[in-house]
């Protein structure tokens, strides 16, 4: 009893740490989104180091809570999946230099640049999601996905029928999707708009008292959780085509 009393003080303390270090980053993006030149940043660069260090700290914290239902995720690093806030400008009609949220793609064999299913998790101002699945994969590992749903469709919609999985995803992100159903699929396909997407992927926005929450790692974990079987279902057409 004793041990719990000298334990909860540091408990409270890192829970008010954790929402302080959320605002800290959040009103740091705010002022980007305002002030997107690179003399701003030059002179508010100690801030910026500041808030991607506390970020970080967090992603190795999820990482950490993923790789308890993932093993695959145990040994990647936080270095190979955070993305930089420099953006390219080269073909952009936005000459902006930074990006104004932070973003981290968590998935085995290459991390951020892995074409395997993962686990993104995005924070900004204008909202914050989780993001499960595979995002704009190559035209041959498309038509492969594409196969694969057409194939185990029960599979595939038993996942998303499962009501721990439905309590946080609903549609896949459709972005770029197809007008018509893809060359090869039968056009009466009862999950013909499945076989449109561009994009095997789904999203939970966090409301902001879900962001204050105690356990907010925790809790995004939990999100990722109950997307696992989906990065499972993908990734089993993934690791085909690769091997």
């Amino acid at each position: 009893m004793f041990g719990y009393v000298l334990i909860l003080p540091y408990i409270c303390q890192t829970l008010i740490e954790l929402s302080m270090q959320i605002d800290n980053i959040l009103q740091f993006l705010n002022e980007l989104k305002i002030n997107n030149n690179r003399e701003w940043f030059a002179e508010n660069k100690k801030w910026y180091d500041q808030v991607k260090a506390e970020f970080e700290q967090m992603c190795k914290e999820l990482i950490l809570e993923i790789s308890k239902f993932d093993e695959e995720i145990k040994h990647v690093e936080v270095k190979d999946c955070i993305f930089r806030i420099y953006r390219d400008t080269r073909f952009s009609h936005d000459k902006t230099p930074y990006k104004t949220h932070f973003g981290i793609y968590i998935a085995s064999a290459g991390g951020r640049k892995s074409p395997r299913g993962g686990y993104y998790f995005h924070l900004d101002p204008a909202g914050c999601f989780a993001g499960v699945g595979v995002w704009s994969p190559e035209p041959a590992m498309l038509k492969a996905l594409r196969q694969s749903v057409f194939d185990n469709i029960d599979e595939l919609n038993e996942i998303r029928n499962n009501p721990e999985f439905s309590q946080y995803f609903g549609k896949f992100f459709e972005e770029d999707k197809l007008k018509t159903v893809p060359q090869g699929f039968p056009k009466d396909f009862p999950e013909a708009e499945l076989l449109k997407l561009k994009h095997y992927l789904v999203d939970f926005s966090f409301n902001e008292a879900q962001l204050k929450s105690e356990n907010f790692i925790k809790f995004v974990a939990d999100v990722f959780r109950c997307g696992y079987p989906l990065n499972r279902f993908l990734n089993y057409t993934v690791d085909e085509i690769n091997s």
